[in-house]
């Protein structure tokens, strides 16, 4: 039996929470899944942390600033088809942030939103099931 080698992709994404229970969405500006609403997140970059990309990639995306040290990690996240361009892998981080928190979107979002956690929309990838293991009660 031979071993196959499968190409895995590692990205990071982002759950920004205010006190106030509303949580950060990006709309995505290009497939797959464009025009959906998702978490902030994208590919961990040559020689960053996933960490470090989890904060650039909220802060391209949307506008807010965390520092990478106040991210806390939910987990990662691997089923084989979370993703229909092929194999990723992401770790999951969880941002909490003041309630007046202004987002603004920029890199691949056409918009940024925040949402009450109780009231989202369709989420694109697996999104809602990052966000469920961040909140196993809802």
């Amino acid at each position: 039996m031979t071993a196959q080698t499968e190409t895995v992709r590692f990205t990071a994404d982002v759950i920004a929470l205010t006190d106030d229970n509303r949580v950060l969405l990006i709309k995505r500006g290009w497939d797959p899944h464009k025009g959906a609403w998702a978490l902030p997140g994208g590919h961990v970059d040559t020689g960053e942390t996933s960490r470090d990309a989890a904060s650039r990639e909220l802060r391209e995306e949307t506008g807010v600033d965390v520092d990478p040290s106040h991210l806390w990690q939910l987990g990662i996240f691997d089923d084989p088809d979370r993703d229909p361009r092929g194999r990723y892998v992401t770790a999951a981080y969880i941002a909490h942030v003041p309630n007046n928190t202004t987002a603004t979107a920029g890199d691949d979002a056409v918009e940024a939103r925040w949402f009450p956690i109780n009231q989202l929309p369709d989420l694109a990838f697996d999104h809602a099931a990052i966000l469920k293991a961040a909140n196993p009660r809802s």
